[in-house]
């Protein structure tokens, strides 16, 4: 059992820029898979990746070159073809019907026709096998994201697939749930299953993967054993360049109590949304305050409310700067100098077909020039777009590019940089750097350490824990709408964390 890639692949972006050159995606991309191992795909954003892999699950044909799965040289045209051949795939955004229940989700994923007592007796072999228990009348809507990963991983594993594609699974688990995916993927390779592991996460490469294949630019830069690599090594060798450590500073932190919410509740009647109820936390100023917590226990929520989205709240506060302001509207926080960075930054923090330019008039500060009597001044805001494209290093033909020509890291570094620019006294800011690679990831990081540093305050929802404790001062952990106490993130124990996270006290 040998797989052997060897794609050369030319396409448009989606949604181009008008007039733009091809872009080579895959340029002879060419490594191999050994059965019975879990092997690591790495690259920054734009690297290639999910190009390879729409490959490989028949979403797209490649120009040249071929696939050589089991000694057989494969031309797949349809996910449904790969399936049949032994490759299924769990992508990074479950594609589960929320209304419906497990068992309906499980029986949807099914393309042959079976017997409900023949699903119930394979779903009990897979379960006991490897460790995957499920609640087939539970609806999705009520499990939390280990669990929606626990059916889309049995949904694929009914399939019987040899190789499974697995593409940032562990960015919304918490790390018990974490431990937990890895036995089971261990169990798969250990009875001749192979997985290609797609993750932005450099340590779960060493823990987990056997081999690595690393992209930059649409090509193979190096494939090898990842015995003796190191996180730092392989950072190095995706971004051709050494990243310096992030330090974090509580030296410049003032007393001053920059915002507080004081007993926050809402309730919203509801099944898809996560009543909010007594949440309390307070920002002091050039503090990083930091929320953890598993998707769907009210972070999107609380989101809304903070940045004046929602102002429908059954009671409680929010003080800036001792101003009340929870009936304020977005642009009216704007107005005191309070930027925001959603959770979904293409459709939300930024309008696709919008130019860069065009996007930089989402965010209106007070005297920011850029309209002059009611009339745009374009020089000076296109001037203002290349001064953000530059000061953080985003990748793109221009201004004039549209939002949705960026790769995601890019698209997050130009919105980031965007709300930075304007030097706001508060920052809300939700998911910074989830699913980007580590260079974007480290710049992203560093620029908001920066602003703290300059006497803003910033407030990060996030799921990923290893970033809020590198970048935050204090951090609490939201479950179920409730938000815990805070405490000093210096001196977290990781494991009070991940409890926390899953609901235990």
């Amino acid at each position: 059992y040998h797989r052997d890639l060897h794609l050369s692949i030319r396409r448009q972006r989606q949604m181009c820029i008008r007039d733009s050159p091809r872009v080579i995606a895959n340029n002879k991309v060419s490594f191999n898979i050994n059965k019975s191992t879990v092997h690591a795909l790495l690259g920054e954003n734009g690297a290639g990746k999910s190009t390879l892999v729409k490959v490989l699950y028949g979403l797209l044909e490649p120009e040249e070159g071929h696939i050589n799965f089991n000694n057989e040289i494969l031309k797949i045209n349809s996910p449904s073809e790969a399936r049949k051949k032994g490759i299924g795939m769990v992508f990074q955004h479950f594609s589960l019907f929320e209304s419906l229940t497990v068992r309906d989700n499980l029986i949807l994923g099914i393309e042959e026709n079976i017997s409900y007592s023949k699903l119930q007796q394979q779903l009990e072999d897979i379960s006991s096998k490897y460790n995957l228990p499920l609640d087939l009348e539970a609806p999705i809507t009520s499990l939390s994201a280990g669990e929606k990963q626990r059916v889309e991983i049995v949904r694929i594993l009914l399939q019987d697939p040899q190789l499974l594609i697995m593409d940032e699974p562990t960015s919304v688990l918490t790390p018990q749930e974490v431990e937990s995916l890895f036995k089971t993927l261990n169990a798969l390779v250990k009875e001749g299953r192979t997985i290609l592991y797609i993750t932005h996460k450099l340590e779960e490469v060493i823990t987990l993967c056997n081999e690595v294949t690393i992209m930059r630019n649409g090509e193979v830069i190096d494939s090898c054993s990842t015995e003796n690599q190191t996180a730092k090594g392989l950072a190095t060798k995706m971004l051709g360049q050494k990243l310096e450590e992030l330090k974090t500073d509580y030296t410049h932190i003032n007393d001053f109590i920059n915002f507080k919410a004081k007993k926050i509740s809402c309730t919203f009647n509801d099944p898809f949304f996560t009543d909010l109820k007594n949440i309390s936390f307070e920002v002091k100023e050039g503090e990083i305050f930091g929320i953890a917590g598993v998707a769907g226990n009210g972070q999107s929520e609380l989101m809304d409310i903070l940045i004046g989205e929602n102002c429908s709240i059954d009671s409680g506060e929010i003080i800036f700067k001792k101003n009340n302001i929870e009936s304020f509207n977005p642009q009216q926080r704007r107005d005191l100098s309070i930027a925001f960075v959603p959770e979904n930054r293409l459709g939300h923090s930024a309008v696709p077909e919008l130019t860069l330019s065009e996007n930089i008039l989402l965010s209106q500060f007070p005297n920011n020039n850029f309209s002059n009597h009611g009339i745009l001044n374009k020089n000076f805001i296109e001037d203002h777009a290349n001064e953000v494209i530059n000061n953080f290093n985003v990748v793109t033909p221009g201004s004039d590019a549209k939002a949705s020509s960026l790769s995601g890291g890019n698209l997050q570094k130009f919105v980031i940089g965007r709300e930075i620019s304007s030097n706001p006294k508060l920052l809300i800011i939700s998911h910074p750097t989830w699913g980007i690679d580590a260079g974007a990831e480290y710049s992203i990081r560093q620029s908001l350490i920066n602003l703290a540093k300059n006497g803003t305050s910033i407030i990060v929802l996030s799921q990923d824990i290893d970033e809020l404790i590198e970048i935050t001062h204090r951090m609490a952990v939201i479950y179920n709408g409730s938000l815990s106490e805070s405490f000093i993130t210096k001196e977290i124990d990781i494991t009070k964390l991940g409890l926390l996270m899953g609901g235990k006290n």
